[in-house]
Order: C-alpha cells, then structure tokens, then sequence
C-alpha cells in the first residue's frame, strides 16, 4: 500500500482532477458545495468491482436524496471505464487515475504500490471538503452498501 496513510476522518480531504470517461476533467474542487463520495476500486470488468459498483448504481436514489454525487476512481485507462460504464449503464462518473498512474489513489492512501492498482477504499466529503466517512478494505473484501447509507445518513443529520 502507498505510504501516505489513509485520511482522518475530519481533514480536508485531498484534492484530485481526474478524466472521465469521455476526457473531461473533474475536480473535487469544483465540486466545492456538493457532498461527494469517492469510491476507489481496483479494476473495470472484475466480478466484485462490477457487482460493487452495480449495487452503488441499483442504489443511486439514496445518494441523490443525500444530495451526494459519486465518482467511482480506478487506474483503469478511460477507455476500458468507458466501455464498462456503458455495458453496465452507471449512471456515475467513472474517472481514470491512470498517469500519472494511481496518483490520486496514494492520495488518498490506498494505492497498492506492489500491483499498481487501487485497493477498496470509499470517502465521503462534505460540501466544505472536509472528509466525514471513510472505509478500506482488504483485498477480495466487498464494501457492504448499509455502510454508504450509514454514512449518508449520518451526513444529512
């Protein structure tokens, strides 16, 4: 794993600008008034980052009843995130921290140095950019969606 550590929950979260599946830059400070959750996840097309993120995607409306917007981040290259985001109609951006290679993942501490990709890790940044949940699990370990609606939940009270 990267050896920038993981974020605390009550930083301001670390920046990132990021194409999405079409070439055009997102940047978590523009989004600077919405609440946002950044899902990192290893590869496009593997079975549990697609059963992951088709759950996320089958449960949209309690992020947009939070307010929430979610940009799911991988190492992938845009056009494999392309494909997959059509093939699976995700109706979130998908960014590509391809180059420099996996630099918003050790950012946000969980690029895994060892196999170039980014590990399971999902934040959540408030309007004011301020981290207010976060997550990281192991290897081969799916983030359950009860800890997304916990978190969204615990942003809106």
């Amino acid at each position: 794993m990267s050896g920038a550590g993981v974020p605390q929950v009550g930083t301001r979260a670390p920046g990132l600008t990021l194409p999405d599946t079409h070439g055009t830059p997102v940047a978590l400070a523009q989004l600077r008034g919405t609440p946002v959750a950044v899902v990192f996840f290893p590869f496009a097309f593997s079975g549990i980052c697609t059963a992951e993120l088709c759950e996320l995607r089958d449960d949209i409306a309690a992020f947009d009843d939070a307010g929430v917007r979610l940009l799911a981040v991988s190492c992938d290259p845009m056009f494999a995130l392309r494909a997959w985001s059509e093939q699976e109609r995700f109706p979130f951006d998908l960014l590509s921290d391809f180059w420099p290679h996996g630099e918003a993942a050790r950012a946000y501490g969980v690029f895994d140095e060892a196999t170039g990709h980014a590990l399971r890790g999902s934040f959540l940044v408030d309007a004011d950019g301020v981290l207010r949940w976060s997550v990281v699990n192991p290897r081969g370990q799916a983030r359950p969606l009860s800890a997304y609606r916990q978190a969204l939940a615990a942003l809106s009270a």
